[in-house]
């Protein structure tokens, strides 16, 4: 059986993915970028990789025809576009319509709970995708989902930000809204047991957890789980925007995600239509248990997929090949080189940069340089990395993206999507036994090379005992 998988880079596909490919399917991945697509070596076999773009009915072309399912998990939750709703729309016609030319016997849709009669934009836009698809020739499927409770999902990420960092809350009043939150190994298992299950052709199920619970519940169970002390209180007098802008500043989010997430929570997703359950023999887990399975994760450093990984987390356009071949002409460039003593010991070091390990020198300065970026609307460094100490193309790093990552060559390439009057590179390369470090900017007018002076003295000392540390 040959499945096509969608949105194969994202936080739900990256899951699914080795489900799929130990139940012996063979997947085809769809990817906008394939230089992004991180797959673990060995299952060449059961696996395709293609790119396509949905916005763009020529690349639709590379979809195989012998195709006996799809999984369509394209979403927009915090898109560029401010008619993201008309683009999701758009790329699910032109899906269908390729579909229609395949053998697909299903469609199967990962959306949201959709049973309140005000819906946010983001919620509506879900429901008009969901229409769409149904009127594809193939069996469509459709899971509807509400806050989903997992290691390196956005709502988890948010959540924990909110609880380590604000001892004592005034919220807006959202957080009495209630929802049925749902594990994300939950998920996972209606996603594969729907899968060529007649049973579950054209239907619509709502998704949940035993659970039905108000945000304010939700984060006060976190801080128990947490064994932390915190008082939440909310006020009426909080307005979208300003809500938008309290997550922005306190968590990880960018804001327009903030946004969409603020439109969202106040609608109840509590579902309706539990169904499912006895049809595909599921028995959710309740809250708690789910909360203390992501924290385990999390411990263990064992995060499959994040959130934060996702392009739309950040500044970052088009696709990762296109940065990759660092500009030299009209640039500022700051080189460095040392000595190796211990290679491995410098390629771990390299691999363990950003995050919960920080820059190794002036830490201090590197988070201000990301509080300025905040204010002025970037991504700053609150995003810091899913893995301690791995690293592939594509990852989100502080307020860096990963373009290029290869350990056994010692080469690691980062692009920065801080907000900058240019654009800016910071390239570790080993060759035989010398570490080389370049620091690139590419000036964008007047502006870019007056950025490039002021920062200038900071460089000197801060590079320079970078990569020292790296070396001894």
């Amino acid at each position: 059986m040959k499945i096509l998988l969608t949105g194969a880079t994202g936080y739900i596909g990256k899951r699914l993915l080795p489900l799929l490919l130990q139940q012996g399917y063979d997947v085809v991945c769809c990817v906008r970028d394939r230089k992004r697509f991180y797959y673990p070596q060995g299952l060449e076999e059961k696996l395709q990789v293609i790119e396509v773009d949905f916005l763009d009915p020529k690349t639709l072309e590379n979809i195989p025809l012998d195709i006996d399912a799809v999984y369509y998990l394209i979403h927009s939750m915090s898109g560029s576009a401010a008619n993201y709703d008309e683009l999701e729309s758009l790329s699910a016609h032109y899906f269908i319509e390729k579909i229609n030319e395949t053998n697909a016997k299903q469609v199967i849709y990962l959306s949201g709970i959709v049973n309140d009669k005000s819906l946010s934009k983001h919620l509506a836009s879900r429901k008009a995708v969901e229409d769409i698809l149904k009127t594809a020739m193939a069996a469509t499927t459709t899971l509807r989902a509400g806050i989903i409770v997992g290691s390196g999902s956005a709502s988890f990420e948010i959540m924990r930000d909110l609880v380590h960092k604000l001892p004592f809350m005034i919220t807006p009043k959202w957080l009495n809204t209630k929802c049925q939150p749902i594990a994300i190994s939950d998920v996972l298992e209606f996603l594969t047991r729907s899968l060529l299950n007649p049973a579950a052709y054209n239907e619509s199920f709502d998704i949940g957890g035993t659970d039905i619970l108000t945000y304010k519940e939700m984060l006060l169970e976190f801080a128990r789980a947490k064994n932390l002390k915190r008082c939440i209180y909310t006020v009426p007098v909080m307005t979208p925007k300003l809500s938008s802008y309290w997550l922005y500043f306190v968590t990880s989010t960018s804001f327009k995600l903030a946004s969409a997430l603020v439109s969202s929570m106040k609608v109840e997703v509590i579902c309706k239509d539990s169904r499912i359950n006895s049809l595909l023999g599921i028995t959710p887990m309740g809250y708690k248990e789910a909360l203390a399975r992501a924290l385990t994760k999390i411990n263990e450093d064992a995060i499959i997929s994040s959130w934060k990984d996702s392009l739309v987390s950040g500044q970052f356009k088009g696709n990762v090949s296109s940065y990759l071949k660092i500009p030299k002409k009209h640039c500022f460039i700051d080189r460095r080189k040392r000595e190796i003593i211990d290679r491995q010991y410098t390629i771990s070091r390299i691999w363990s940069i950003g995050g919960e390990t920080g820059w190794y020198y002036a830490d201090w300065l590197w988070g201000l340089r990301g509080f300025i970026d905040k204010i002025f609307g970037g991504v700053g460094t609150r995003r810091g990395r899913t893995h301690k100490n791995q690293i592939h193309a594509g990852d989100a790093l502080d307020f860096w993206r990963v373009l290029y990552a290869n350990k056994e060559k010692g080469k690691l390439i980062l692009y920065a999507e801080m907000k900058l009057p240019g654009q800016a590179w910071l390239e570790f390369k080993i060759i035989n036994n010398t570490l080389y470090q370049a620091a690139t900017f590419k000036p964008d007018g007047f502006m870019g090379k007056i950025y490039w002076y002021a920062v200038l003295p900071f460089h000197g000392f801060i590079f320079n005992r970078m990569i020292e540390k790296l070396v001894r």
